[in-house]
């Protein structure tokens, strides 16, 4: 079978080229379209569900919302497990469904649970599900500023209420259109409300009830329609508008009357612009600021998604007031760059490192450059595999690769094809004819490309098992394995058509068959030690065996890691304060944590958010910040020399002076694969469960003197 291939790649060879250039043409087609991301994306498939409950203590969100949405959500096809976050006035539940399931069938089924749940919920309460989003779905984030002296058109400076309303009318609406957006998160800043603030003695002193007041501010906020009239063939609408449009509207709104005289609401309360009670802040550098936060839909392709959105937020730029700046403050685009280039850097290093040793080992630069063909059309292929199964091209995935796995095959075949062909001019004492060429060239094949097969395959294999794996390390390492035996398939396929059809076409004239300088080298050295140790056979095989109990005592002493540790350039610090902490004292240290950090001269920009943003995909309490340490480009550091692990330990050096925090070192990224394989953020956590919270904590404690004083 493999041999009559063979023989008609050769009898077909400029179709089969033909074929092979498609090929490559349709890779080259697919290569813009392929994901590309940092690593690959670990979340599993779930559906978040949360429900503001102001007012509601953690035991009655817990009592009256969670519990009650868990409870329906029991049953659901496919359903793996439920996790929920009770906190004040708010309920979190996630809902985990197997692998393989439709997110948008997964929430479809969700949503139909939630209707029939809300008749159990308390009066008000209104769960809604989070963004299509995944754990690594935070692409981008902003922050809405002024510049220094920015004034507005009355010349009042501008207020955290002010630029929180830029965001969420100016801002945010613009962004969210941005194909591949699935939602913007925003916090910091201050929601802007009209407060009508009661006096009681008033309200009594006319009668007045809080019902009535708040049953006036409804009643008389509302346009009314009134049908039409037609007079000369013409329609008139009839309409009567009572929305209020300002602070004085809702002052001047009557409540009553008394003795004919109309009671206003400025009678009995006063009317002023206030805030919402917010649950989250922002800062950066220093100062408060408003944070908005991208995310990208489920399936997207980071790198073009967060693209769109840094070209969108030129336009953004312009509709804003004058003095009024959308910053970019990360951009998920700078990493992923970076670890593609690092990476297409080292495919291309490989590639050119192999050609060089083919071309020193086959002495023919044409069949040389066939065989590194090869690698380029095998990675054609393999992007085409790749897109097609939407698979990202990463650090895992592509990182793989290994062009001397992938040419190995053919680099059997190339060698002994120019073998034959020597031998046999050698034979005939003149040029082969085109018939004594292909006739040759098909021996040579047929008489390695089984071994050579037979070699490239039990590589093939040696990677099957990893498609079994499931949950995380699945999703890490299946596009690894996946990328590399289509790749070695796709030689297999080469090695089959492509490299006896271009041998047979392409190596004409005379082919010298001799080893070259370093190859005779390499035998002579080689010779010498295979003489001595055949004369000094035991001592090499007692050598050999001390080697191996060293190399294996050696052994035990190796740490392990699930995977390597990507340096992603910038560090995120978690910053803990004493639980109950209240917001504002947070922001305060929060400020002179910045403040110190900012002093670095590596560091290029701090900013943190602390609390529950808007959108409550991450709740944390106010004591508890994620502070973004943003690093200079390395060529700008005072050190470039200085390694990431030294400037880390002078970080902390520096913060633990800072009274009342505690800090947590990691990375954006990296982060977030903790919470995701873990629900923690650290590399290591105890979790301690029970009914009575007094055993608990006295149980933590006695965990937390015992792990301290481990080294």
């Amino acid at each position: 079978m493999l041999d009559r291939i063979v023989a008609l790649s050769i009898r077909h060879r400029w179709i089969v080229l033909l074929a092979v250039l498609a090929v490559g043409g349709l890779g080259a087609f697919f290569y813009p379209r392929l994901p590309i991301d940092a690593v690959p994306d670990i979340t599993n498939v779930q559906v978040q569900i949360n429900a503001e409950a102001p007012g509601f203590s953690p035991l009655e969100a817990e009592q009256r919302i969670t519990y009650a949405v868990e409870t329906a959500l029991a049953g659901l096809p496919n359903l793996e497990q439920t996790w929920s976050i009770s906190r004040y006035g708010l309920s979190q539940v996630t809902v985990v469904f197997a692998e393989g399931t439709d997110i948008y069938f997964a929430r479809q089924l969700v949503n139909e649970r939630l209707q029939e749940a809300k008749g159990q919920l308390p009066p008000g309460i209104e769960p809604t599900m989070g963004p299509i989003s995944t754990g690594l779905g935070e692409i981008f984030m902003y922050t809405v500023e002024g510049k220094p002296n920015a004034r507005q058109p009355d010349g009042s400076a501008w207020t955290p209420m002010d630029l929180r309303t830029l965001q969420d009318w100016v801002v945010r609406p613009q962004l969210r259109n941005i194909p591949g957006v699935t939602e913007i998160n925003t916090i910091g800043g201050y929601v802007k409300q009209f407060h009508v603030t009661p006096h009681p003695a008033r309200l009594m002193a006319q009668r007045l009830t809080l019902r009535d007041l708040m049953e006036a501010l409804a009643a008389n906020n509302s346009n009314v329609g009134a049908g039409y009239i037609e007079r000369r063939g013409e329609q008139y609408l009839i309409r009567s508008p009572g929305q209020v449009t300002n602070i004085e509207d809702i002052r001047n709104i009557v409540i009553t009357t008394r003795d004919s005289v109309a009671v206003r609401v400025a009678d009995v309360a006063d009317v002023e612009v206030g805030a919402e009670l917010r649950t989250g802040a922002a800062t950066e550098n220093g100062g408060e600021a408003v944070l908005g936060t991208v995310f990208m839909l489920m399936g997207e392709n980071s790198r073009d998604v967060s693209k769109r959105v840094a070209e969108r937020m030129e336009d953004v730029n312009r509709s804003l007031p004058k003095g009024i700046v959308a910053k970019t403050v990360y951009d998920r685009t700078a990493l992923v760059e970076r670890t593609i280039k690092t990476v297409q850097t080292n495919l291309l290093e490989g590639a050119l490192l192999v050609i060089v040793v083919l071309f020193l080992m086959l002495g023919n630069f044409r069949a040389a450059l066939i065989t590194a063909a090869v690698i380029v059309f095998s990675m054609l292929m393999t992007i085409i595999g790749m897109v097609q199964s939407r698979v990202s091209g990463n650090l895992m995935s592509l990182g793989a690769l290994d062009f001397g796995l992938i040419v190995d095959g053919a680099v059997i075949i190339v060698e002994n094809c120019l073998r034959r062909l020597g031998h046999r001019q050698e034979e005939l004492g003149r040029i082969l004819t085109r018939d004594e060429r292909f006739e040759t060239t098909s021996g040579a094949v047929a008489e390695v490309i089984r071994p050579s097969l037979f070699g490239v395959l039990i590589i093939t294999i040696v990677y099957i098992p990893i498609f079994t794996l499931t949950g995380v390390e699945g999703k890490m390492f299946r596009p690894m394995a996946f990328t590399v035996v289509v790749a070695l398939l796709s030689a297999i396929v080469l090695s089959l058509t492509f490299i006896p059809a271009a041998i047979a076409t392409f190596v004409t004239g005379r082919v010298a068959e001799k080893e070259n300088r370093l190859l005779r080298r390499t035998g002579e050295m080689y010779r010498k030690a295979l003489h001595f140790s055949l004369a000094k056979r035991s001592p090499v095989i007692v050598g050999a065996v001390v080697l191996s109990i060293l190399c294996g005592l050696l052994a035990t002493r190796l740490g392990s890691e699930f995977i390597p540790s990507l340096d992603e350039g910038d560090i995120a610090l978690h910053a803990l304060r004493i639980p109950g902490t209240s917001l504002t004292q947070a922001v305060g240290m929060q400020r002179a944590l910045e403040k110190r950090l900012k002093d670095f001269p590596e560091v290029d920009a701090v900013f943190a958010k602390m609390g529950t943003a808007e959108i409550a995909n991450d709740p944390m309490p106010p004591s508890v910040a994620d502070t973004f340490v943003i690093m200079k480009d390395r060529a700008a550091w005072p050190d470039p020399g200085k390694t990431k692990l030294a400037l880390v330990e002078e970080l902390e050096e520096a913060v633990r002076k800072i009274p009342g925090n505690n800090y947590e070192f990691t990375q954006p990224i990296q982060m977030r694969f903790n919470e995701l394989i873990a629900g923690v953020r650290t590399d290591f956590a105890v979790k301690v469960y029970g009914d009575d919270l007094n055993v608990l904590t006295e149980v933590g404690a006695q965990i937390e003197k015992v792990i301290g004083a481990v080294p």
